[in-house]
């Protein structure tokens, strides 16, 4: 899906690390939550609340999820599941534009 029809989207950024990474918050008529951003190169990271699905549609990076040993590479697209209420880490390479939907 190359865009969102019929949503709402919240005017405040949310900013993260000096502001390398930021994103705006989309919100859909049955009450599920995505978010749209940008991450800039650098070393973060994140702790969850909820399954996050974090869709990566342009960059270069390698992210290590709980439990992992080895790092993920992407390169361009790609997209990783990450559990509830955990902590990933990732390693960003180029400017990462990205989604992340909330389960």
């Amino acid at each position: 899906m190359s865009q969102f029809d019929n949503v709402s989207v919240v005017k405040k950024a949310n900013i993260y690390f000096d502001g390398k990474v930021t994103s705006r918050t989309v919100l859909f008529a049955d009450g599920t939550k995505k978010t749209l951003g940008i991450m800039l190169p650098g070393d973060y990271e994140f702790g969850t609340d909820t399954i996050e699905i974090m869709e990566i549609l342009a960059g270069e990076l390698k992210v290590l999820l709980p439990g992992a040993t080895e790092w993920l590479e992407i390169n361009g697209s790609g997209e990783f599941t990450v559990p509830a209420h955990t902590r990933f880490k990732l390693e960003v390479k180029t400017p990462a534009d990205y989604c992340c939907s909330y389960i």
